[in-house]
C-alpha cells in the first residue's frame, strides 16, 4: 500500500498549478459578480491539453486515469472554487460515455474537438417532474427514417448558454415496469437553438456558469448522432456515475481546502484583545478538526479513484467519498466564515462565495439521503428502501 504520489502525479500537480496561477481571487470574484463565464480560464486549460486528461491518446488525450483527473480537479477547485471546476467539469467526465460506447467514426469526429476546447458541451438528463428517478424520464425521441425528433423538457443543464453540443438522454420506447431501465437512448448532437430554448435559472451561487431549463421542440437529430444501441442509454449513463461522484468529491475537497486555508491565514493575522485569534482554542479546534476531516476524505477519494482505474468495484467508495466531502465541506466553509467574524460575510474575503458554491456538491448530482440509502443497501446489506 503506497500513499505517495508518483513522479508523474507530482509533475501533473506542478503543471496544472503553474497553468492556472495567474487566475487570482479578483478574477473569480469578478466572474461571480458579473455572472461572466471564465472563457479565458477554459482556453488556458484547453491549450495546455488538460481537458483530455482522461481520454485516449489517439484522439488527443493524455490517457491518464480518474485518479489523475481527481487530483487535477482538487487543485482547480482549490484555486477557483466551483466556478472554476464547473467550467470544465463536463469535459472531464461527460465524454466517458462517448469513449466507451460511441463508434470509432463518432469518436474520431467528436473527441478531438472536445479535448481541444473547440466543442463546448452540456449534458441533459434531469427533468422537472422526475428528479432522481431517471427511469421515468419523459423526453421522447421518435424515429423517422434517417433521423429522430426529440421533444421534452430538461432542467439544471449547464452551461447551455455557451454550448454548441448537447448530450441528451430521451425515451425511444414506452417505459416497461418489468424492465424500467430499458427504452432510454443517448444522443450527442448539435445544440440547435432554433429548436432548443435555454432559460437561465438564477441561483444561489456559481453565477458565472449558467444552469438552465431546456424546452426542446421538434429537435431533429440524425441517426448518426445516436450513441451505441437504441434503448441502452440508461446503462451507458450508469457507467459515468462513479467517475462523476469521484470528481464531485474532489471538487468539494478543493473548495473546502480553499476555505480552510483562508480561515487559518486570517486566524494568524487577526488580533483581538492584543493576541491573534488563532491562539484561542475555540478557533484552533474547529480548524484542526476540519484539517483532519479533509485528510481522511482525500484518502477515500483517491481509494475510490484507484479502484475505478484498476477496474474494481467502487460504487460504495465513490458514493461515500461524495457524501463525506460534501458534509465536511459545508461544515468547514461555515467555520471559515465564522473564523472571519463579520468580515466572513463580506465578498472581499471570498469565504461566503465558497460556502454558497459548496451547496452544489452537497445537492448534486445525487442527494446525500439517496447516497446513504445506497450505502445501507450495498455496504451493509440492508433492504432497499426506495
Amino acid at each position: 500500500m503506497n500513499f505517495y504520489y508518483s513522479d508523474d502525479q507530482k509533475n501533473l500537480i506542478t503543471g496544472i498549478s503553474n497553468s492556472i496561477k495567474n487566475f487570482d481571487d479578483n478574477y473569480w470574484l469578478k466572474c461571480d459578480n458579473e455572472a461572466a463565464f471564465p472563457h479565458d480560464f477554459v482556453k488556458t486549460l484547453a491549450d495546455g491539453g488538460w481537458l483530455g486528461i482522461a481520454m485516449p491518446e489517439k484522439y488527443g488525450g493524455s490517457n491518464l486515469g480518474v485518479t489523475e483527473a481527481a487530483l487535477m480537479m482538487m487543485i482547480i477547485a482549490e484555486k477557483g472554487g466551483m466556478t472554476a471546476a464547473s467550467s470544465i467539469h463536463m469535459n472531464i467526465f461527460g465524454p466517458s460515455a462517448l469513449v466507451k460506447f460511441a463508434s470509432e467514426k463518432q469518436k474520431i469526429k467528436w473527441l478531438p474537438k472536445i479535448i481541444s476546447g473547440e466543442t463546448k458541451m452540456c449534458f441533459a438528463v434531469t427533468e422537472p417532474d422526475t428528479g432522481l428517478d431517471t427511469t421515468r424520464l419523459k423526453a421522447k425521441a421518435v424515429k423517422n427514417n434517417d433521423h429522430y425528433i426529440i421533444n421534452g423538457r430538461k432542467i439544471w443543464t449547464s452551461p447551455a448558454q455557451i454550448t454548441n453540443k448537447i448530450m441528451i438522454i430521451a425515451r425511444t420506447s414506452e417505459r416497461n415496469d418489468k424492465h424500467p431501465t430499458q427504452g432510454l437512448s443517448l444522443f450527442y448532437t448539435d445544440f440547435n437553438r432554433d429548436y432548443i430554448e435555454a432559460r437561465v435559472i438564477h441561483k444561489m451561487g456559481r453565477a458565472a456558469v449558467d444552469s438552465n431549463e431546456l424546452f426542446i421542440d421538434n429537435l431533429k437529430v440524425p441517426n448518426d448522432d445516436l450513441v451505441g444501441e437504441e434503448g441502452k442509454g440508461f446503462s451507458y449513463l450508469i457507467q459515468s456515475l462513479n467517475p462523476e461522484r469521484i470528481l464531485v468529491a474532489s471538487e468539494a475537497y478543493g473548495i473546502a481546502k480553499n476555505a480552510l486555508d483562508r480561515a487559518v491565514k486570517y486566524a494568524k493575522e487577526r488580533i483581538v484583545f492584543e493576541r491573534t485569534i488563532g491562539k484561542n482554542q475555540s478557533i484552533q479546534h474547529p480548524l484542526a478538526d476540519g484539517w483532519a476531516k479533509l485528510e481522511s476524505v482525500k484518502l477515500l477519494i483517491l481509494k475510490a479513484a484507484n479502484l475505478y482505474d484498476n477496474k474494481e468495484p467502487c460504487g460504495t467508495e465513490a458514493n461515500a467519498a461524495k457524501y463525506l466531502a460534501a458534509e465536511f465541506g459545508i461544515e468547514i466553509c461555515k467555520q471559515a466564515i465564522a473564523t472571519h467574524g463579520g468580515m466572513g460575510y463580506a465578498k472581499e474575503y471570498h469565504v461566503e462565495r465558497l460556502f454558497r458554491e459548496m451547496m452544489i456538491p452537497y445537492l448534486a448530482p445525487v442527494s446525500q439521503q439517496l447516497i446513504l440509502s445506497y450505502i445501507a443497501e450495498n455496504a451493509l446489506g440492508l433492504e432497499k428502501s426506495y
